[in-house]
């Protein structure tokens, strides 16, 4: 696929993708382009060879699989990335009033870089559960208000002197949106009857959600020419990962079982239903194997020759910051995605399993660099050692390098989201 449309099917899913049920939307629809199949986890699977489908787990994981029409092999080639990312989440019952102000209650989602949400237009999306004749499936919609209506402003610096020199922000007396809001609106659960006139039903039938704040600032293309350009944009981690994985299984096809997973609740552990962390891409797999006529046991010998990519962001190195960079492991914007190592394992680190990313990207002419923390420092992990002790197979952390991370808006290089899509195809096919 030629580089800038790799990097625009990203942008369009950064435009669309304002919350993980959104996100999880986004990547059904480009599977159903593709022309795989939805199947339902509480029913059987009568699985085909040369068919492929894919399955949605609460709302915001998506497990999608490929079989090869004349399969020789029944191992499984998996790569993961994740669909949520920092932010702020609204709590029940946001509403604030406030001399006048219209406010909306919040929390943290994740490790957020707090001060970049200042300033910024905002935004609501996410996914809202409504009465139902059958108390026990509840009725679910997807929201996303699509227009700016939300700020956090900052405090002039006329009245914080010593700004410059950092300040900590509470996260629950300075992260407070302020709401355009008339007089006339704003008695009583405002936010409740805004949402329910957005999802044209009554007040009395919203039950509860989970809806975040998102930045509603584009997408921006950054540089002097065509072969060094940056991307500015919102939530680059992780839907860079994401939008690769997806390019990658969809242009990739070999002998054997293709798996792309997209887990919720990277960013608070992956230890949920949905996450990682869970027991759902191991059922999904033996389903998989039960769906093609095989055996448990079956299911178990076919890990031995599977392999996992864990698909997430790394950091690139910062020119103003060099001393917070690796003595000789750096990874800068626009020298290819990144193999990332910790023999701590918070990134997945198999020196049998890099090899055979190193001699895909040899053979296809693929760039990449490593990346290592400094051993006086830390880093993130990923959902790759958390998976690969649920699934134990081999398994490689591999990403983008991006500026910035965690912002409310990150920077990445144009050049390395085509590289590691390329990868991730090879990975799929060969």
């Amino acid at each position: 696929m030629a580089e800038n449309q790799v990097v625009e099917k990203l942008i369009q899913l950064i435009g669309e993708g304002t919350s993980p049920y959104h996100v999880t939307a986004g990547i059904e629809r480009q599977f159903q382009k593709a022309g795989y199949e939805r199947l339902l986890l509480p029913q059987p699977w009568n699985l085909e060879e040369g068919g492929a489908y894919y399955t949605v787990i609460q709302g915001s994981t998506l497990i999608a699989f490929s079989v090869e029409e004349r399969m020789q092999a029944d191992h499984f080639r998996i790569a993961a990335a994740h669909t949520d990312f920092p932010g702020l989440r609204l709590k029940q019952r946001p509403e604030l009033v406030r001399n006048g102000y219209a406010q909306l209650n919040a929390e943290v989602y994740g490790g957020a870089i707090l001060h970049t949400w200042l300033d910024r237009p905002l935004s609501v999306s996410g996914r809202v559960s409504l009465r139902s004749e059958d108390m026990f499936h509840p009725v679910t919609r997807l929201v996303d208000f699509e227009k700016p209506m939300f700020v956090i402003p900052n405090l002039a610096i006329h009245l914080n002197r010593e700004v410059n020199k950092g300040t900590e922000l509470n996260r629950q007396k300075e992260m407070l949106p302020l709401a355009g809001i008339s007089g006339a609106k704003m008695g009583g659960q405002y936010f409740r009857k805004l949402l329910a006139e957005r999802l044209e039903v009554e007040e009395e039938a919203i039950l509860d959600y989970e809806l975040g704040l998102y930045n509603r600032d584009q997408p921006e293309y950054v540089g002097f020419d065509e072969r060094s350009l940056y991307l500015s944009a919102p939530r680059i981690d992780n839907l860079s990962g994401v939008q690769a994985v997806i390019s990658g299984m969809v242009h990739g096809r070999r002998d054997g079982i293709n798996v792309a997973a997209f887990f919720d609740h990277e960013e608070i552990g992956s230890r949920t239903k949905q996450g990682a962390g869970s027991q759902i891409l191991s059922m999904v797999l033996e389903k998989i194997m039960h769906g093609l006529g095989a055996g448990r046991m079956e299911y178990l010998e076919s890990l031995t020759e599977s392999m996992f990519l864990s698909v997430d962001v790394g950091h690139a190195y910062h020119p103003n910051y060099p001393e917070k960079m690796d003595l000789t492991n750096q990874s800068p914007l626009n020298h290819g995605f990144c193999i990332k190592e910790a023999c701590a394992q918070s990134y997945a680190t198999d020196s049998r399993a890099i090899a055979v990313i190193q001699q895909i990207c040899k053979q296809e002419k693929l760039p990449y660099t490593k990346y290592f923390n400094r051993s006086d420092g830390s880093s993130g992990g990923t959902l790759g050692s958390i998976a690969s002790a649920m699934v134990p197979v081999p398994t490689v952390d591999v990403g983008i390098p991006v500026l910035a991370m965690h912002s409310a808006r990150e920077l990445m290089g144009v050049e390395d989201e085509r590289a590691l899509s390329e990868m991730i195809r090879a990975y799929y096919t060969l």
